[in-house]
């Protein structure tokens, strides 16, 4: 089965399979010798696994970078060279003794590539796929797999020659995500349309059942309408069976209001974000205070930095950290705002992450404000984890904010030297990246109240407690209003009741004070 996020979305690309074990997903850099090992899904007993031949460094100029082989029961013969990769092995999709699909990738510009290949005659493979990895609108989805005999997943190949596929994609555009289903001839190249999502609904395919007959079935929902599964024949688009009929979870909140908001950054970067307004909400009531909530991504060129996330028509789904409670307690909520981070051509991403990041927070405050629902003079702004690391930065170098909230973050990034995130430079080879984007060396600058919330047991390797401890020493050395929440027992998510009802007390009574008591701005 294909994974789904918790708004129901693909997020497993065919190009996007996961990188090489024990290897960081923003380097190259793999181990030399045999890695990945593992058996093969199409026959019995033969493990394959895959050996560098650039000696495991990136950046040596290599024609063939990685080679997969493969060996047979009893394991007594010399192992077979099964495919030869220009690019860092990503995955392979099994079918069977002459079709499969392998994935390779290169981090620093992000390229991916899918080739079909014959397991069984070492033949060069052919590309399928050449793309970008953040190129969202051109995703061509994910193949679709079936359980063989032996229970293991393999491709589902059909047509007379066995050599169609099916992808079931995520179909990002312009106007938002439309789940689609494809079917792909692999020798044609030629690609034909099942069906495709219509508004006013989201509606994702989650298993074939007979590709003769294009039955699927999907999960559909809306705005008001929470997800429910359905049979649909793609052959009769309009025949719908209802397989499930499961209530709206959230009716006591009432009828959320969600909008996606589409803008622009100063630079002309397009950007979207998810707005929120209480059930009850009128025009004339004049602007709310507002809440932010964002995680920053990296990119390597603006065009797909500026693609839209996401669907209009998606339920909204709400989990115990989300900042949605808060449209109850009279905020406009501005969730899952989109912060790209853009370095084109050689310059990295982080090389200017703070003008980037004040300038899409700011962007957004500013669309707010131009539809009439935001007071520009009450935002608070809340992130977890790399959205912390965001909140702390906002607050050091921008007035936007009126308060802040960084649950479970890392704010001095000299404790996180080999890398962050998608950063690949160490500390030594940019050392004034680390330093710029530390808050911890900014905490002198810190005059806006942030509360700081941590797991006493938190394990993520980059955001051990130390970094909030230190960070709160740090703030409250130099008079900042400050307030450090520890939560018992937790790891870098917080599961237990007793801590989520803590957690959402202490940001309702911080962003109250601090956010929705501050004077407002006069209505028009």
């Amino acid at each position: 089965m294909d994974v789904l996020d918790l708004s129901g979305n693909l997020v497993k690309s065919i190009a996007d399979l996961p990188l090489a074990d024990n290897v960081p997903t923003s380097f190259d850099a793999v181990p030399t010798g045999p890695r990945n090992h593992d058996w093969r899904d199409d026959a019995p007993a033969t493990i394959y696994w895959v050996e560098a031949q650039d000696g495991g460094d990136p950046k040596k100029e290599a024609p063939i970078r990685d080679k997969v082989l493969a060996l047979d029961a009893p394991f007594s013969a010399a192992p077979k060279e099964v495919v030869d990769l220009p690019l860092r092995y990503r995955g392979i999709r099994w079918g069977n003794n002459t079709t499969a699909l392998v994935s390779g990738g290169r981090w620093s510009d992000r390229k991916v590539m899918t080739w079909v290949f014959n397991p069984t005659t070492k033949a060069a493979p052919t590309v399928l796929f050449d793309r970008s990895s953040q190129d969202t609108y051109n995703d061509p989805g994910t193949p679709y797999m079936k359980p063989n005999a032996a229970g293991r997943d393999v491709l589902a190949l059909g047509g007379a020659d066995k050599q169609t596929i099916y992808l079931l994609g995520e179909g990002a555009s312009p106007e938002g995500s439309r789940p689609f289903v494809d079917q792909l001839n692999l020798k044609t190249r030629k690609t034909e349309r099942w069906w495709r999502s219509e508004a006013p609904f989201y509606e994702i395919p989650v298993a074939i059942l007979d590709t003769d007959k294009r039955l699927l079935v999907t999960r559909r929902e809306s705005v008001e309408q929470a997800p429910n599964y359905f049979l649909r024949d793609a052959k009769k688009k309009n025949k719908l069976t209802a397989l499930t009929t499961f209530p709206n979870p959230y009716s006591a909140l009432g009828t959320l209001k969600k909008q996606v908001l589409q803008y622009k950054r100063a630079d002309g970067l397009p950007l979207t974000a998810n707005l929120y307004l209480p059930p009850n909400y009128k025009k004339s009531d004049g602007p709310l205070p507002a809440l932010l909530e964002a995680y920053p991504t990296e990119y390597k060129d603006k065009s797909t930095a500026g693609q839209v996330k996401g669907s209009p028509y998606t339920f909204t789904r709400i989990t115990s950290g989300s900042p949605i409670f808060w449209v109850t307690r009279g905020y406009a909520v501005l969730q899952n705002t989109s912060i790209p981070i853009v370095g084109e051509g050689d310059a990295e991403p982080n090389d200017t992450y703070i003008e980037q990041l004040v300038a899409g927070a700011k962007a957004a405050i500013d669309e707010g404000q131009r539809l009439g629902v935001v007071d520009p003079k009450r935002v608070g702004v809340m992130g977890h984890s790399y959205g912390a690391f965001m909140t702390a930065n906002l607050l050091a170098h921008s007035n936007l904010f009126k308060a802040g909230i960084a649950r479970s973050g890392a704010y001095n990034r000299t404790l996180t030297p080999f890398g962050f995130q998608y950063e690949q430079r160490t500390y030594w080879e940019a050392p004034q990246v680390y330093d710029k984007m530390s808050p911890f060396t900014a905490a002198n600058k810190i005059k806006t109240p942030i509360l700081l919330i941590h797991g006493e047991a938190d394990n993520n390797s980059g955001t051990f407690p130390i970094q909030s401890e230190r960070f709160y020493n740090a703030l409250k050395g130099h008079g900042a209003t400050a307030r450090y929440v520890v939560l018992p027992f937790e790891s870098h998510g917080y599961a237990a009741r007793e801590s989520i009802m803590h957690m959402l007390w202490e940001m309702d009574s911080w962003l109250n004070k601090y956010v929705k008591e501050a004077p407002a701005a006069p209505v028009n």
